[in-house]
């Protein structure tokens, strides 16, 4: 998963970038002080999401996820790119891809994703 950052009054231009990996986010950037900003955004602390997916069966009330999950990456990009004024894109990443068979699975949805994720960025060279 990359999230593409862009200025929030120029949305088609690019300023940075973040991959989701299982070690972290992997910032790139060009401009030292987008980086520091991107690099903000990804910092390892927890990220409060008020998302009823993610309650059990009759709670209520916001979530604390930890670093380092696929879920994590998704909420921090959201709930933190605004107070750097960065607006951002989410896109897959290029590359090899399992397919996924609904009636053979085993894993939830987005545990899924998160698999196929760390597939994906096992195959990467460093």
């Amino acid at each position: 998963m990359r999230a593409e950052f862009h200025r929030e009054d120029d949305p088609e231009a690019v300023v940075g970038s973040a991959r989701w990996t299982p070690g972290g986010a992997r910032v790139e950037a060009d401009d030292p002080k987008v980086r520091r900003a991107i690099g903000r955004i990804y910092r390892g602390t927890n990220v409060v999401v008020d998302d009823a997916a993610l309650r059990s069966f009759g709670t209520s009330g916001p979530e604390v996820l930890s670093p380092g999950s696929l879920r994590w990456f998704l909420a921090a990009t959201k709930a933190r790119s605004g107070a750097e004024k960065l607006g951002f894109r989410l896109a897959p990443d290029q590359g090899r891809r399992m397919g996924w068979d609904p009636a053979g699975a085993y894993r939830l949805f987005p545990d899924q994703v998160e698999h196929a994720e760390r597939i994906a960025s096992a195959d990467e060279p460093s």
